[in-house]
């Protein structure tokens, strides 16, 4: 059984269709990137799974569970909305760390105010996770004193934290300089293989090459196409991935 099913998913910002017939599944342990020009929909539909937005129809299932369907007109309250965000964990773009914070206690917040883990438990798993993302020497320091790629290898371990059965990335690297991209790019590297299922929406095409199982192609709100990493990059059947490939070759 896939641990994600998405099902003819529709999004519509008033007459404005932004996501139009979205349908997808994801196995266990798998990482699926999402590439598309701004615009085709890719962050919305991130938004969708992570209900930060509701989308206007179709289905998401996790683990066989249907979190949502487009049928039910009745929005979840506070409670309900909590336990289904807790299938997914979301990497902004912005790290959006608390800066009155030190690091340890970015990451230990949530599993302690949401999932009401002990202290004990969540310090271990916290400072576990730091140091998996390479900071076990910075989690006394407070966010303002980190650099760009630092905030976001904290922004990774605190959406860890909640251990999510998917965890998703939205533009991990472009808010950051160059000079940082490939220490945040490694540490996303060094989760596959280690049973976390992963949604990567990315503009890094090589990262996406080397590290995803599967690729999906979005353009104006569809899926234009999708397949293996070698299916999409090296041969691309529509006219509009063939362009977008080209010019990410280029670029």
């Amino acid at each position: 059984m896939p641990i994600l099913e998405v099902d003819h998913l529709q999004k519509h910002f008033g007459k404005l269709e932004v996501l139009k017939d979205i349908s997808f599944s994801l196995e266990k342990g798998e990482v699926l990137s999402i590439i598309g020009s701004s615009g085709s929909g890719k962050t919305t539909l991130l938004r969708c799974l992570n209900f930060l937005e509701f989308a206007s129809g179709g289905t998401i299932a996790v683990n066989g569970q249907t979190l949502y369907t487009g049928d039910d007109k009745k929005r979840p309250g506070e409670a309900e909305l909590r336990e289904k965000r807790l299938h997914f964990g979301l990497v902004f773009q912005q790290f959006n760390l608390f800066p009155q914070y030190t690091v340890l206690k970015n990451v230990m917040l949530a599993p302690l105010l949401v999932k009401h883990t002990g202290v004990e438990e969540c310090r271990r798993d916290a400072e576990e996770l730091l140091r998996r993302v390479g900071l076990a020497d910075r989690m006394d320091a407070y966010p303002g004193t980190l650099s760009g790629g630092q905030q976001q290898r904290v922004a990774i371990a605190r959406a860890l934290a909640m251990k999510p059965d998917i965890l998703c990335f939205d533009e991990p690297t472009s808010a950051l300089d160059p000079e940082l991209t490939g220490e945040v790019l490694r540490v996303i590297r060094s989760l596959k293989g280690s049973d976390s299922t992963m949604i990567v929406v990315t503009h890094e095409m090589q990262f996406a090459r080397e590290v995803s199982d599967r690729v999906i192609f979005m353009a104006d709100g569809r899926i234009e196409e999708a397949g293996t990493p070698e299916q999409v990059f090296d041969d691309p059947r529509s006219e509009r991935l063939r362009a977008f490939v080209s010019t990410t070759r280029n670029a």
